[in-house]
């Protein structure tokens, strides 16, 4: 298998250098040169696989050639090894609602469920390699747990986890920087957090301008785990595959997915790709809406980020976007750099009503105010007994919206105790802790920093010289 760059279609890449680059030299992103396609007959042979199994299959096509059936399969079992349901994944029914949890893992968000299987292939490219290198991530609160939980014991591994300070949650920071988590005298020396005085697109920003200086790239063997790494969302493909085989009878479903990096929601456009009969898929979006407002107007445009109780989506820069630009342009890597330098100089981009009609074949797009939020949370709990977290209510709000009656599959991105005094004081009641929290002690371990890069940058060369 074949990957490109969504802005120069000529130059080929394997997937150790997709997976181990992250970004590609030019500033794109990854696309692979062809994906496999599933009939009905496929996807029946694949309904009744186990959910390491059904990931083995699919995954294994991504990394042809380059990483042994058998190996991934092993690679794939214990990377779930540490989850507390033996699937991975379950999905709830409330009523007509089916909720899609996705935060069975070690950090309680839907990040685990990619990032500890990329964490282990991390380490069978590096053994055969040796190489040491140095992975720079930014987080808005749940990818940097999931890395620092991926990468805690990992030889020949740095992990530098940039995120907005004092604009995520104190839980989710607390799993991510908690020295009871992740520390001690074995295993603390290769993560760094680092806290921003930004919020996260200045983190996210941070990350792509340590990405596209070469010379700091090559000098410190920078890598990347956010979603714009192609491996991360090629792990979140399965579960698409698997919630359709328990819920349909072979009909299209939607799936509704809160996002604000376009990460996710961009797995399932790869899923119907490859053949999964999905409907729509829909976007939805808190007040921080770029995703909805291109969608639905076809007016790209990054506006001030807006503090919300779903931190998560606090983001304007959906970077994951531009994949889905470069199949919508009929997969024209020019127009695709023209758009993104127009972004650059200007603000912002429209798109043709040729590329936005593609798009909108695709998907629907919904944005939700926090008091639709919180009602939402508070209306789920009082009918079910049943708690969501804020992100995840924002999924199921958004179907509500749009009015579609088509089945629906809601995905649950992170446990509501991640947001436990939001949740808490919106349903007037106190969640359980779960065991992923009970050990979590009150020192935690981060170092704050400017939203400057030079200053960024001698930080990470201190510790990696």
């Amino acid at each position: 298998m074949n990957y490109f760059s969504t802005r120069n279609r000529k130059k080929k890449f394997s997937f150790k250098d997709v997976f181990l680059r992250g970004l590609a030299p030019d500033g794109g992103l990854f696309i692979p040169e062809k994906i496999k396609k599933y009939n009905s007959d496929d996807l029946k042979r694949l309904k009744n696989l186990k959910y390491s199994d059904l990931a083995t299959e699919i995954v294994s096509s991504f990394c042809e050639g380059e990483i042994e059936k058998q190996k991934l399969k092993s690679i794939i079992e214990k990377s779930y090894y540490t989850f507390s349901i033996e699937n991975v994944v379950s999905i709830k029914s409330l009523g007509d609602l089916n909720i899609l949890e996705l935060y069975h893992g070690p950090t309680l968000a839907f990040k685990d469920i990619a990032m500890q299987v990329i964490g282990n292939i991390y380490s069978e490219f590096l053994k055969k390699s040796n190489d040491q290198i140095n992975i720079v991530v930014a987080t808005s609160g749940d990818t940097g747990a999931a890395a620092v939980s991926a990468f805690k014991q990992k030889e020949n591994i740095n992990l530098f986890v940039l995120h907005p300070h004092e604009k995520i949650s104190k839980m989710q920071r607390k799993i991510m920087t908690s020295e009871n988590f992740y520390h001690s005298n074995k295993i603390s020396k290769n993560i760094f957090n680092i806290a921003v005085k930004g919020n996260f697109d200045d983190c996210q920003n941070l990350v792509k301008q340590m990405f596209n200086d070469e010379q700091f790239r090559n000098h410190i063997k920078m890598s990347g785990v956010n979603s714009i790494n192609l491996g991360r969302i090629i792990f979140q493909i399965i579960y698409y595959f698997y919630s359709y085989f328990k819920i349909s009878s072979g009909e299209e479903i939607n799936f509704s997915v809160p996002t604000g990096n376009f990460g996710d929601v961009y797995a399932g456009y790869l899923a119907q790709k490859m053949g999964l009969p999905i409907k729509k898929l829909i976007v939805s979006t808190n007040e921080n809406d770029i995703l909805q407002r291109v969608i639905n107007s076809g007016e790209y445009k990054p506006l001030k980020v807006k503090n919300s109780i779903s931190p998560s989506m606090d983001i304007q820069v959906a970077s994951n976007f531009e994949r889905l630009i470069f199949d919508s342009l009929d997969e024209n890597d020019q127009e695709v750099s023209q758009l993104m330098e127009k972004l650059n100089k200007e603000g912002s981009f429209k798109l043709k009503k040729k590329s936005l009609d593609y798009i909108q074949s695709k998907f629907y797009a919904e944005k939700v105010k926090d008091t639709e939020t919180a009602n939402c949370i508070k209306e789920i709990y009082k009918k079910y007994n049943f708690i969501v977290d804020p992100h995840t209510a924002i999924a199921i709000k958004a179907v509500e919206k749009i009015k579609d009656k088509t089945k629906t599959v809601c995905l649950a991105t992170a446990h509501p105790y991640k947001f436990v005094e939001t949740v808490e004081e919106i349903i007037d009641d106190k969640l359980e802790v779960p065991i992923q929290c009970l050990f979590l002690g009150p020192k935690e371990k981060y170092d704050v920093l400017e939203n400057n890069i030079d200053k960024i940058k001698k930080y990470i060369k201190g510790k990696v010289e």
